[in-house]
């Protein structure tokens, strides 16, 4: 099997897919619900320009990590 065989199967994957894709453009059915879980807040830490709190040995680079659960 050569490249172009795969990229032929490949092709025809992705068209029998796109065929059977429901219309992108239709409007949702329902109203979307957004639930908020503890798991997603974050703390009110000051912001640090030193160590990180996590890991001490590195800078801190914001990444928010220290002020959630980590999920």
């Amino acid at each position: 099997m050569n490249d172009e065989m795969v990229r032929a199967m490949i092709r025809e994957a992705v068209a029998r897919r796109l065929a059977q894709a429901p219309d992108v453009a239709a409007p949702p059915s329902a109203a979307v619900t957004f639930l908020t879980d503890p798991s997603h807040d974050r703390y009110p830490l000051p912001p640090s320009g030193g160590p990180c709190l996590i890991e001490p040995a590195v800078a801190c680079n914001h990444c928010g990590y220290c002020e959630s659960h980590g999920h």
